[in-house]
């Protein structure tokens, strides 16, 4: 299998919010122009610091206005935050104006206090999630909504097709196999005490494998494995920017198995981080089995987090030298040198 490439956008860099969007703006569109086949952005509410993205499909609105075959993906809602016809109907809107480009994932969030600001209980979210996943799939099937005269409008027959979920687990991905969602994989992955130094692929395996497993008979599986990836033109540069962002991280104690302590080399593996050259880097993904089973990778350059320039340079690295060394592996699509406005 070839996995297509897509870019994750975090928005996290250290500026104001606007500088955030257009920023996040850019590196789509210039995405688009080197051949990646989709572009991701996740929704964090009130934490900056996580991502300051509360409301993705009015960022993604603007951003179809610029582009004109890169897919738009959210990875992911936080589903039980939104009410979920509200959810269905900005979804198929988006999709209508951006001519059918939206990949939709679903999860159920994980910040105790955004819970308590929507008036919910963190401990009912998988609940609420099955609640209003239920609700958001009956829309799009165009089913009655509490009376025969309420239907969807615009109707979006097609989106539950493009329905993905995040999960870290294997019974996570048993239910989403057999509910026939794509699966989303992240970039991190919490380790057992007893493997404290296992690779993210060897942690995934298991999710993989649990997700086949249960998919129906005659759907397609779809793989998004999401993978931190920082690619630089010399060592100079991705060891001064991986020192610079993990440290910032591991002090913040956001991410898992971090000593800010450690050397940089550790802190590197510890994120699953894939850093270096783009010999480098096309070495070490190589070496990932989740890659040959995936149907899309998805790049992000966070907890790296280089200024935007240096953003910029690791996706077009990744796309022209990258990406031909990998021998199959990953696939880009048609470039766009010119893209409609």
């Amino acid at each position: 299998m070839t996995a297509r490439l897509g870019v994750f956008t975090r928005l996290l860099d250290e500026t104001s919010p606007g500088e955030r969007y257009r920023n996040a703006t850019d590196q789509i569109v210039a995405a688009e122009r080197l051949g990646y086949h989709s572009a991701w952005v996740a929704q964090h509410h009130f934490h900056a610091l996580e991502g300051g993205l509360p409301a993705p499909a009015v960022f993604l609105a603007s951003v179809a206005a610029l582009t004109r075959d890169i897919r738009l993906g959210f990875g992911v809602i936080t589903l039980p935050l939104e009410h979920p016809l509200r959810v269905a109907e900005d979804l198929a809107v988006l999709d209508e104006i951006s001519r059918g480009r939206v990949e939709v994932g679903f999860g159920t969030g994980g910040t105790p206090s955004s819970f308590r600001a929507f008036g919910f209980d963190a401990a009912d979210r998988r609940q609420i999630y099955a609640d209003h996943l239920a609700v958001v799939t009956d829309a799009w099937a165009g089913r009655d909504l509490a009376d025969p005269e309420n239907q969807l409008y615009p109707p979006a027959p097609t989106l539950a097709d493009r329905r993905w979920e995040a999960t870290f687990s294997a019974d996570g991905a048993a239910r989403i196999g057999a509910g026939g969602s794509g699966l989303m994989l992240s970039r991190s992955q919490p380790r057992p005490e007893s493997t404290p130094d296992a690779e993210i692929w060897e942690l995934q395996e298991a999710v993989v494998d649990a997700y086949l497993e249960n998919l129906p008979d005659g759907v397609a599986p779809r793989i998004a494995a999401s993978r931190s990836v920082f690619v630089a033109d010399d060592e100079t540069t991705w060891r001064r920017e991986a020192e610079r962002g993990l440290r910032v991280v591991a002090n913040r104690g956001s991410l898992w198995g971090l000593d800010p302590d450690d050397p940089v080399e550790k802190l590197i593996s510890r994120s699953n981080s894939v850093v270096g050259t783009s010999e480098q880097v096309a070495e070490q993904l190589t070496r990932d089995t989740i890659l040959p089973r995936a149907t899309d990778l998805l790049v992000q350059v966070h907890s790296i987090d280089p200024v935007h320039e240096l953003v910029l340079r690791s996706h077009e690295l990744l796309a022209r030298e990258v990406v031909p060394a990998l021998g199959g592996l990953v696939e880009l699509t048609t470039p766009h040198l010119e893209v409609a406005r």
